[in-house]
């Protein structure tokens, strides 16, 4: 052999070389931000704690009152919010999915705001609409009396809120599985006579069982994730749920109370848990019975009751996405509580008061800046995990996403606790501390929000065409090269779609950072919570909205990314 022939050998053993490098470093990424902080809860939550005994802070933590009444408020109001959610998504997707209302794709948008928006935004947005004086509802003489409780500070409130919050993820899980229903058997029944209502009820329904169980996990797990929703009605109500739990704690003493504050979301960490297994088990029961080979049923004509079912529909999602809106805009424009709302006494004082007001255009500083560093690392991690996991097919890759997964999929109030723990005492051989400055959020944002940018890439990187790549690595690129010129302007919108819901999710959040932040590094999320757990309800009003133009911008500007992306990137579009 001539020595030219040994060239591609050297190059491939360069490549698997630089290969497993660009692995290890991925590895050590998802090690460090979304493996060690879990890990550390964990070890913190299974120590001796004051008794001395083995698992006693934990054996404390679930004995306690206080634990158990907010684990029973906990499991109460998610099983509760989960059937108004099953309610309200079933119903919305057979009416969009098999029907032929108008304007499907707005309807889907439109049903899609309570989810895009953050849980703590839509929960001020119920409380303007249902408060005494409202302003929106004074204008149609239908507000409470000044002096009355709000009656979504309580229980009900709460399971009212959440089950209209995640009925989005019901309808996902719905219309999955309406979309992998057989035409020929809905056909063959048809031909046989059968109504359209029988059809729905002896075939369409039946399949749907695994679909509906999907969402009701997906709801669930939610719910009890929920921190935003129960923080602004349950807090007020004296309704504490776990989340809420863990706050006051960590707010009322501080760094002594870690310790209890893990085994409290450990507890809350379980039940995360076994909602992702039972989502994991019933995912797999409809991947085995989901039928390709037929066409997708197209659904059925309403005939004259097009108009009827769609007024129907459109009342429905009026009231649950757009009225709550329009009443916290409504409230942000009114002079003062109880004045009435009309062309002289709008105005926009409360708008200039907040972006006047010094700590707020610093949380909008801190908020682009976290949204920026989390998009851009998180997107340079997920290309490659998602080349080698999708592209080149390596289990060590697909085991690192689904590492990855975690932090995402377990509710954020672990994840902060956890971060806590790692980084409460300085970095080892620098000695710098990152508890209580910028860099703590710029942590726990990275671990948190890696796994959002990861799904819309390795979608993409899935319908990559495998040929491509190998004829780049026979010809000697290495894996830098291949990724740059052969992968990235293939991925490029749907990195750009991930980047953009992890910039919207991250510049918005709260969760984790109601319990990072410190003075000098608040974020949107809890400055808007801070001005209503303070009662300055105008304040707080105009950032939600300020904050709800950009949500709603980023989404608009995600859409038009659709048509370059695999179905199901992009969860709202029809």
């Amino acid at each position: 052999m001539t020595a030219g022939g040994y060239v591609p050998l050297r190059r491939s053993q360069g490549t698997v070389s630089l290969e497993g490098a660009v692995l290890i470093l991925a590895a050590l990424y998802i090690g460090v931000f979304a493996l060690f902080p879990l890990t550390r809860l964990l070890w913190e939550a299974f120590s001796a704690g004051k008794s001395g005994e083995p698992l006693g802070l934990l054996l404390d933590q679930w004995k306690s009152p206080s634990t158990q009444r907010a684990l029973w408020h906990t499991i109460e109001v998610s099983v509760l919010s989960v059937i108004v959610s099953v309610i309200l998504g079933t119903g919305i997707a057979l009416a969009i999915v098999l029907t032929d209302v108008r304007a499907k794709a707005l309807a889907t948008f439109t049903l899609m705001l309570p989810m895009l928006i953050p849980p703590q935004i839509t929960a001020l947005a119920w409380v303007e609409l249902m408060a005494p004086s409202s302003a929106l509802m004074s204008l149609f003489g239908l507000a409470a009396e000044p002096g009355t409780t709000n009656p979504l500070y309580s229980r009900e409130g709460i399971i009212l809120v959440m089950g209209i919050e995640h009925a989005p993820l019901v309808y996902l899980a719905i219309r999955a599985g309406l979309n992998s229903v057989p035409s020929d058997l809905v056909e063959s029944a048809r031909l046989a006579g059968a109504a359209p209502g029988r059809v729905l009820w002896s075939i369409i329904l039946p399949l749907m069982v695994p679909a509906i169980l999907a969402g009701i996990t997906l709801s669930f797990i939610s719910s009890i994730a929920n921190f935003g929703t129960p923080a602004v009605l349950g807090i007020p109500g004296r309704y504490p749920v776990l989340t809420t739990l863990i706050y006051q704690r960590l707010q009322g003493f501080g760094a002594s109370a870690l310790g209890e504050t893990a085994a409290l979301s450990l507890i809350l960490a379980v039940l995360a848990i076994i909602g992702l297994a039972i989502r994991a088990w019933l995912a797999g029961r409809m991947a085995s019975k989901t039928d390709m080979s037929s066409a997708r049923f197209q659904g059925f004509s309403l005939g004259v009751w097009r108009m009827p079912v769609s007024t129907i529909l459109w009342s429905l999602l009026m009231v649950i996405s757009i009225l709550p809106l329009v009443a916290l805009f409504s409230a942000s424009i009114s002079k003062a509580i109880g004045v009435p709302l009309d062309f002289v006494t709008a105005t926009l004082d409360h708008y200039r008061l907040v972006l006047s007001s010094e700590a707020v255009v610093r949380a909008f500083s801190n908020s682009f800046m976290l949204a920026i560093i989390t998009s851009v690392a998180s997107i340079s991690i997920a290309l490659p995990i998602a080349y080698f996991a999708a592209v080149r097919q390596r289990p060590f890759a697909r085991a690192l996403e689904m590492i990855a997964d975690l932090p995402y999929a377990v509710p954020g109030t672990v994840v902060a606790i956890g971060v806590i723990l790692v980084l409460l005492r300085p970095l080892p051989l620098i000695q710098v501390s990152l508890y209580g400055t910028m860099g703590i959020l710029v942590f726990a944002y990275l671990a948190r929000f890696l796994s959002l940018g990861l799904r819309p890439v390795i979608a993409g990187a899935e319908l990559l065409d495998k040929a491509i790549d190998e004829a780049g690595q026979m010809a000697g690129a290495h894996v830098f090269r291949r990724i740059r010129s052969i992968i990235l302007p293939v991925l490029a919108p749907a990195a750009a779609a991930g980047a953009l819901l992890i910039f919207m999710a991250a510049f918005n959040e709260l969760t984790v950072s109601a319990l990072l932040w410190s003075s000098g590094n608040e974020t949107i999320g809890v400055s808007i919570f801070m001005f209503h757990y303070e009662g300055n309800s105008p304040a707080a009003n105009a950032l939600a909205c300020l904050a709800l133009a950009v949500t709603i911008g980023l989404a608009l500007i995600i859409s038009l990314f659709g048509r370059y992306l695999p179905e199901g990137a992009i969860p709202w579009r029809a």
